[in-house]
């Protein structure tokens, strides 16, 4: 096992504060270049105080957006299953120390757990390898851009142009609900949890990474252009900067089904990424680092 020189709840709330008090770089220069193509007043006086709100959050060390979310993380390498412990008080101390609003509550009564933990809490996906190294990235998700989600279990005879009708509607559907200028997560086939599930995950891709599916690459430029050209522009208040990027995941499914999911992360689209190395040595990435 790697023999750490700080323990996993540490780098947890590091993650944490990484991800909530600082903005990814790749989101940081998608924020540049839509103020630059910008042409729209209004859009425009949106976008230059998203980019006042994020200098003052890392300055400050404050989270940029009240709703700190639910932390969802992504477990990748060689671990055990001890992990999962470590990442539950990881984040009961960076619920206190961040601080972090606490907004996990039981879904019947309404009760707050006031540590951001309770049933089903941290919500942590594992994807084991054979890599030495452990991975983890964290992908805060707040409610106003997860209400957005939609499932669509379209006809296969729908085709490529079903998919991109259902994704456009749920974006523009979402209105300014999950503030945008957002980053579109879609999943396409599988399962139903699946699809729904690689939507989300979609969201931890940096927007400066090509997709290596050429298909896919090319439907996440066609919808980036389609998007930016509806006209509803940031916090819905109109412009060409709708989006700013979109990403797509897919996987095999049924023959006689085709799932479609988006899920939408608003402007700040928080995450962070630690990299635990054999040696014990920790690096932290945001996207474009």
């Amino acid at each position: 096992m790697i023999v750490l020189p700080e323990t996993v709840d540490e780098v947890v709330v590091k993650l944490l504060r990484l991800a909530n008090t600082r903005l990814s770089h790749d989101i940081g220069w998608a924020l540049e270049a839509a103020a630059g193509w910008e042409t729209n007043d209004i859009a425009y006086s949106q976008l230059g105080s998203i980019m006042d709100n994020v200098k003052k959050a890392e300055f400050l060390g404050r989270p940029m957006c009240q709703d700190t979310g639910i932390p969802v993380f992504y477990v990748s390498g060689s671990f055990d299953s001890s992990i999962s412990e470590k990442i539950t008080e990881g984040v009961r101390r960076a619920t206190k120390e961040i601080p972090l609003r606490p907004n996990a509550v039981d879904p019947i009564t309404r009760e707050n757990s006031g540590d951001n933990l309770g049933e089903g809490m941290p919500i942590i996906h594992y994807r084991p390898t054979d890599d030495e190294f452990i991975e983890i990235t964290v992908l805060p998700k707040g409610a106003g851009s997860e209400n957005m989600t939609k499932l669509a279990m379209l006809n296969p005879s729908e085709g490529i142009e079903g998919v991109k009708r259902f994704v456009i509607d749920s974006v523009l559907d979402a209105g300014g609900r999950p503030c945008p200028p957002t980053i579109v997560g879609v999943g396409i086939g599988g399962l139903s949890d699946t699809c729904v599930e690689m939507a989300k995950e979609a969201l931890t891709v940096p927007l400066d990474v090509r997709n290596p599916d050429p298909v896919l690459d090319k439907l996440e430029e066609e919808l980036f252009i389609a998007l930016n050209s509806s006209g509803l522009g940031p916090m819905g208040l109109g412009g060409s900067s709708t989006v700013l990027g979109v990403r797509i995941k897919k996987a095999f499914c049924h023959t006689a089904s085709l799932p479609v999911a988006v899920n939408i992360g608003c402007w700040a689209t928080r995450r962070a990424t630690a990299r635990i190395m054999p040696n014990g040595t920790v690096e932290y990435i945001q996207g474009g680092e």
